[in-house]
């Protein structure tokens, strides 16, 4: 596809994919800053213009060497930075000084939303997929690659 012939709407296109907000991006492009919240959201139910945006959008992760596979990658690393155990500090009164305390922390936040992720990326969350096949079960892969136990008595799409 190449440029939209709306030239307001080709602007609208290359502003909106750099912040992805309609409402500045249809300023930017030339609409008034009073209709822009609503002439921003009636640009994104334009076909031409959501092909267009999907088109600058691959020609940006090109340029920045962005694939899935990539993306999924550097979120399981993420995922794995998170989870690793911290030991927690505390002061000793007599020295002044910081030591460890013999607890330990990980982002529990961090982690969860990379799997959040992970799950998203990998369609683990797809409702439409069969949850009977566990040949290829990610969440399974997961809990056995984590060591983790979790009773999946409670999750329907398991059974």
């Amino acid at each position: 596809m190449a440029e939209l012939e709306k030239r307001k709407h080709e602007l609208f296109c290359l502003e909106y994919i750099q912040d992805y907000n309609a409402t500045a991006a249809a300023i930017r492009a030339g609409y008034k800053e009073s209709s822009a919240r609503k002439q921003g959201s009636a640009l994104l139910t334009n076909p031409d213009i959501l092909a267009r945006v999907r088109e600058l959008q691959q020609e940006q992760a090109k340029r920045l060497a962005i694939s899935a596979d990539m993306v999924v990658l550097e979120t399981l690393k993420t995922y794995q930075k998170c989870s690793q155990a911290t030991p927690c500090l505390r002061r000793n009164d007599k020295t002044g000084k910081w030591e460890e305390a013999g607890v330990y922390a990980f982002d529990s936040k961090g982690a969860l939303k990379a799997l959040e992720m992970l799950g998203k990326c990998t369609g683990l969350f797809d409702r439409k997929m069969d949850s009977g096949n566990d040949q290829n079960n990610l969440l399974q892969q997961l809990i056995a690659a984590t060591g983790a136990e979790v009773n999946t008595d409670d999750i329907p799409e398991l059974h």
